[in-house]
């Protein structure tokens, strides 16, 4: 499995000592300098401390809910947050990525998603600064300087709603975009954001991108929680 070809700093914030032991074990095996943190506000001390470039964050803490650790992590740090909780729920998905987390992933986890999670968004950490201009993505080439969608080397027509909700998913590749991130960046009035509307563009651009529309390859579903964009 890939390592990183340097120490990435990672903070693990999580009061279950085993969790503790066991990503400790995971990543310092794959040449992550891990630094480890049991209680809300020792993770955000750590996290001033020691500047990581990636945190995983639980919610369930035992002197402060997680959501209110990201929400105070936001206000001043970049690097992206990952979510590892127990807590599955929908709502606690969309709280948490609407207030900044890069990704949820729900305990129990397996190693190589994890993994696979974090390599994703500290690519796109990487990549937030300068936005390239062409994107491949197998047969897709998407232009956003040009506005423009090339499949397999010929034009395909979007509607404007359709271009618009590419970029901001390719913009966030590999990230989730939840369903109040998207209908913020394409609606001003609270009139056009039924999520049933949403779906609909979604699966109409899907109709015109995916080699098979019902098993989508680029656009992928989060269930109850949003989409994610996927080049691999």
């Amino acid at each position: 499995m890939a390592s990183p070809e340097r120490n990435i700093r990672v903070l693990v914030i999580d009061d279950e000592e085993s969790i503790r032991r066991a990503l400790n074990s995971i990543l310092s095996l794959r040449n992550y300098d891990v630094s480890l943190s049991s209680s809300g506000e020792d993770g955000i001390n750590a996290a001033i401390e020691t500047n990581p470039e990636i945190v995983i964050l639980d919610l369930s803490l035992p002197d402060m809910d997680g959501l209110d650790v990201c929400r105070e992590l936001r206000t001043w740090m970049t690097s992206p947050i990952l979510i590892l909780s127990v807590r599955g729920n929908e709502g606690d998905k969309v709280t948490a990525l609407d207030l900044g987390a890069d990704d949820y992933l729900t305990k129990p986890f397996q190693a190589g998603e994890l993994l696979a999670r974090m390599r994703a968004i500290l690519r796109r950490a990487e990549s937030r600064v300068v936005q390239p201009p062409e994107i491949q993505a197998g047969d897709l080439t998407i232009s956003l300087a040009k506005r423009a969608v090339f499949l397999k080397g010929k034009e395909i027509s979007l509607t404007r709603t359709e271009f618009e909700i590419l970029s901001v998913l390719v913009r966030n590749m590999d990230c989730v975009v939840t369903h109040k991130m998207l209908a913020d960046k394409l609606w001003e009035d609270g009139e056009a954001r039924d999520p049933q509307l949403l779906r609909v563009h979604v699966s109409n651009l899907r109709k015109k991108i995916e080699p098979g529309p019902s098993l989508p390859r680029y656009i992928l579903t989060e269930p109850g929680v949003g989409f994610r964009f996927t080049a691999e």
